[in-house]
């Protein structure tokens, strides 16, 4: 299996930026499509943003996004540091959430359902 730990997170006045990352450990992490989702108090969690396994080893991958962050986020991977990012621009106050990354060996999906493995979380909050 794999392990993942996210970090990044913390706080941000609206219209700012932050970066989380999803680091892996325990297989090649190429070979794994990686999500990330999110959940705020009272909601139910919900899919952010996903990419495929990449061949290469410094990164690529096909990518997905869930409508709400579409323009502002971008997710990316290094292969090489075994490493998933989310750059997040122009935050909204509806954006804090607490942010999980998860893992799939050989696909990729935008259902929690499609995941094999979770990291335990990071806290993103957008306040004035």
């Amino acid at each position: 299996q794999v392990q993942l730990v996210e970090s990044g997170g913390g706080l941000v006045q609206p219209g700012g930026s932050l970066r989380l990352s999803c680091a892996a450990s325990g297989r090649t992490f190429s070979n794994y499509g990686v999500g990330w989702f999110r959940q705020a108090p009272g909601k139910e969690r919900e899919f952010v943003a996903a990419i495929s396994r990449s061949a290469t080893y410094w990164g690529g991958g096909r990518t997905y996004y869930a409508d709400s962050v579409k323009g502002r986020f971008t997710i990316s991977r290094d292969n090489a540091k075994n490493t998933v990012y989310l750059q997040m621009n122009s935050l909204k106050p509806e954006d804090t959430a607490v942010y999980y990354c998860a893992a799939a060996y050989d696909h990729v999906a935008t259902t929690q359902e499609g995941y094999d493995y979770w990291g335990q979380g990071t806290q993103v909050t957008v306040s004035s």
